[in-house]
């Protein structure tokens, strides 16, 4: 630093008299300590620096973004702290600077900070501004997202209009020349009769793949009644009992028995459970196990389903949830999705973790509507519901 407050209050000591310079410095003290606690009280990180980069002061918050100690990082250079923060670089450019910034410890966060210098005359170093923008962020994303679905509803909603005339009619075409090739004899009769069939079968695929995009994004109404899920799971899996023996692909149930009854419309739900024990089953073409659990605490139901099978790449994992993108020649891409719309549609969550030549567990997260009451120890108040009548005075 060059001239500061202090070098000012050093020139004019031999004017001051003693009783002067103890005012002037119990003053900054109790100015600095005031300072400081604000800067503590702060959600948002300060941390301050000289002009060569090196930290003089780092706050409460800024010590939790970046996973600082307060005592080791003072007096160090800031890139010391954070690798691959180029310093010099942003010092050069001159006036203030805004960035994003992702870091991984001690969380994986999105930070934006703001540097600018504190006086640039006076050369008193810089200070830089971080926020916590990883929530904000999110939500960004949450309605990009939205947006997407929602473009892709209308996108739908066109495709279904201009492709369902055109397949009804080829539908037919094709049945009417299948009922004439059949009156004709002759040895290429066979094969055309062949081929006639391998365009139908591609022709009820194509009509399987709009319905599927369109049961995955059509909103919809759940028809909610009280569900017991442990008995929701055993009917799916028995329902695919056959598709499972055939993979060999054994099943092995962890199901809490006290399990409250949910309400939720229990044929979207069964969908959701197929796509899910599909899924799995087709990951283990050489058979393996499926493991499905339940469980529950004050707040939310949760469901696993984990299975033996090959997993999933790190690359694939951001795309499962894509419209049409499947690891499978024979997939359309839009199980998942099915089953993210079924159980949001019921205010839930669903969390995909895989390890490549591990597994994949698939985890549906619900909402707990009805909670038991709890007593607590003796001695303490009672939980209750806050739908229970309060006692009236004097009761």
């Amino acid at each position: 630093m060059k001239s500061g407050f202090f070098d000012k209050i050093v020139r004019r000591m031999d004017r001051l008299e003693p009783a002067e310079v103890q005012h002037y410095l119990l003053r900054l003290v109790q100015e600095k300590g005031f300072f400081e606690k604000v800067f503590e009280a702060l959600q948002e990180g300060v941390i301050l620096l000289d002009g060569e980069g090196t930290v003089t002061y780092v706050n409460r918050a800024a010590c939790g973004f970046f996973g600082f100690q307060r005592d080791v990082i003072v007096g160090r250079k800031l890139a010391e702290g954070l690798r691959g923060f180029d310093w010099e670089t942003l010092a050069r450019s001159g006036g203030s600077v805004s960035r994003d910034l992702e870091v991984f410890y001690p969380e994986n966060r999105y930070l934006n900070f703001y540097v600018t210098a504190i006086d640039e005359h006076e050369d008193l170093g810089f200070v830089m501004l971080i926020r916590d923008i990883t929530t904000t962020r999110k939500l960004t994303e949450e309605k990009i997202e939205s947006e997407r679905v929602s473009a892709l509803t209308l996108l739908a909603a066109g495709v279904a209009h201009e492709l369902g005339n055109p397949l009804n009619s080829l539908t037919i075409h094709l049945q009417l020349m299948e009922r004439r090739l059949r009156k004709v004899e002759g040895k290429h009769s066979a094969a055309l009769l062949e081929m006639l069939r391998v365009a139908q079968v591609e022709l009820k695929r194509l009509d399987f793949i709009i319905d599927q995009f369109l049961t995955a994004i059509r909103p919809t109404h759940p028809q909610l009644q009280s569900v017991q899920l442990n008995e929701l799971m055993r009917e799916s899996v028995d329902f695919l009992r056959p598709e499972l023996k055939h993979s060999g692909v054994k099943v092995e149930f962890d199901l809490v028995s006290t399990l409250p009854p949910m309400p939720m419309d229990a044929n979207q739900m069964k969908q959701a459970f197929y796509n899910l024990i599909r899924n799995a089953c087709q990951a283990m073409p050489d058979g393996g196990t499926l493991n499905i659990a339940s469980a529950f605490n004050d707040f939310e139901v949760r469901l696993t389903f984990s299975d033996t099978g090959r997993g999933i790449s790190p690359d694939n994992m951001s795309n499962m949830f894509q419209p049409f993108f499947t690891t499978r020649q024979t997939g359309t891409g839009l199980g998942l999705l099915i089953v993210r719309r079924i159980v949001r549609e019921h205010g839930g969550e669903i969390e995909l973790e895989s390890k490549e030549g591990q597994g994949t567990k698939v985890t549906i997260f619900l909402p707990l509507v009805e909670k038991k009451l709890r007593m607590l120890a003796a001695g303490d108040a009672q939980e209750v519901d806050s739908a229970a009548p309060k006692p009236q005075d004097g009761a």
